[in-house]
C-alpha cells in the first residue's frame, strides 16, 4: 500500500471558500463571490471569539508597572521616538502640536518606548515633551502616532500573576462592581487583584496601586484570530478546526445564497464546532480521593 507521507494539507482562504459555496450547492465564479465569503469568514472568527476559548491565540504578555501608576493596556503600545534616555518611566508626555498625551511605562531601547493608552493623537515628527518636577522639559521628538492594534486585538485576560524577586503570586480577577467598590484605590502595595475594563481599547486595573517599579504583571490573554485578508492566504487555525471552518463558512453563506440549505448546514456546523471545541481543551492529570469521613462512618 502507497501513503503520501505528507501531513501537511493546509487550505487557504479560497479553498475555503470554494468548499463553502459547493456545500451550498452553489459554484464560485466571481470576484463579488470570494468578497462576500471572506466578510462572512470574518464574521465567523468573531463567533468564535464568543463562544469560548481558542487555545491557539493565546499570548503570554509581560509587564513592569510603574510604581503610583494602577492601569494599563492589555498588549503593548509601542512608540519610535529620537531619544528615550532622558523620559522619566511614570512621567506623562505631551505632543506639543497635537496636544496628545501618554503615561511612559517602559523604555525598551534608546528610540523606543512603551506607553499607556494615549489620549488624542500624536502628530509624525511632533516634538513631545515632558515638564514633571524630576525632568527639566526634557523633549525628543515621536515618529508617528503609536499603534493600538496589539491592544485592539484583546479579546479578555485568562488568569495573571505578579512577579517580585522571581516568584509569582496568583492574583484574583474581580468584577466591575468590586473594583468601584474599592474605597481607597490609590492605596498602595503589592497588588492582589484585577479588574479587566473590556472596552475598545481593553485596560488592566490593578489593586492595590504598585507600590514599585519592579515588580511585573504576566498575564495570558485571549487575542483575535487573524483576518481571512487576501484569498490566497492560509488560515493560522490546527488543522482539527479545518472541517469546523469549512462548515461554519457554508452555514453563513446559505443565510445569503442557499436558504433552503440553512438548518441543515447550521447543524452540521454546531456539531463540527462541538468537536472541535471539546478536542481544544486544557488537559490535566485527575485522582479520585476517598473521603476520610466516609471511611470513619463505615
Amino acid at each position: 500500500m502507497t501513503v503520501s507521507g505528507a501531513k501537511d494539507f493546509e487550505p487557504n482562504v479560497a479553498d475555503y471558500v470554494e468548499e463553502a459555496f459547493e456545500r451550498c450547492g452553489l459554484e464560485f465564479r466571481t470576484g463579488y463571490d470570494a468578497v462576500t465569503a471572506r466578510r462572512s469568514m470574518n464574521f465567523l472568527f468573531a463567533d468564535w471569539a464568543n463562544r469560548g476559548l481558542n487555545r491557539w491565540t493565546i499570548e503570554q504578555v509581560s509587564q513592569t508597572m510603574v510604581s503610583g501608576i494602577s492601569q494599563y493596556p492589555v498588549g503593548t503600545i509601542t512608540a519610535t521616538v529620537g531619544a528615550s534616555t532622558n523620559l522619566v518611566i511614570g512621567n506623562t508626555i505631551t505632543g506639543a502640536l497635537s496636544g496628545a498625551t501618554a503615561v511612559v511605562l517602559t523604555k525598551p531601547s534608546s528610540t523606543t518606548i512603551t506607553l499607556s493608552i494615549p489620549t488624542g493623537t500624536f502628530t509624525s515628527g511632533e516634538t513631545i515633551s515632558s515638564t514633571a518636577s524630576d525632568e527639566s522639559g526634557v523633549s525628543t521628538t515621536i515618529t508617528a502616532n503609536p499603534s493600538i492594534s496589539d491592544v485592539q486585538a484583546t479579546v479578555d485576560i485568562l488568569s495573571a500573576v505578579i512577579r517580585r524577586d522571581d516568584a509569582d503570586i496568583s492574583v484574583s480577577r474581580i468584577s466591575r462592581d468590586d473594583y468601584l467598590s474599592i474605597a481607597t484605590k490609590s492605596t498602595t502595595g503589592r497588588p492582589t487583584q484585577f479588574y479587566v475594563d473590556r472596552l475598545i481599547k481593553p485596560v488592566v486595573k490593578v489593586w492595590p496601586t504598585p507600590e514599585n517599579s519592579t515588580d511585573v504583571i504576566i498575564y495570558d490573554r485571549l487575542v483575535r484570530i487573524d483576518d481571512a485578508g487576501a484569498s490566497i492566504n492560509t488560515v493560522e487555525i490546527p488543522f482539527r478546526f479545518y472541517p469546523c471552518l469549512a462548515a461554519g463558512l457554508a452555514y453563513y453563506l446559505s443565510l445569503k445564497r442557499a436558504p433552503d440549505r440553512v438548518q441543515m448546514l447550521k447543524s452540521v456546523y454546531e456539531e463540527e464546532f462541538q468537536r472541535a471545541a471539546e478536542e481544544d481543551r486544557d488537559r490535566a492529570s485527575f485522582s479520585i480521593v476517598p473521603s476520610y469521613s466516609y471511611l470513619s462512618a463505615s
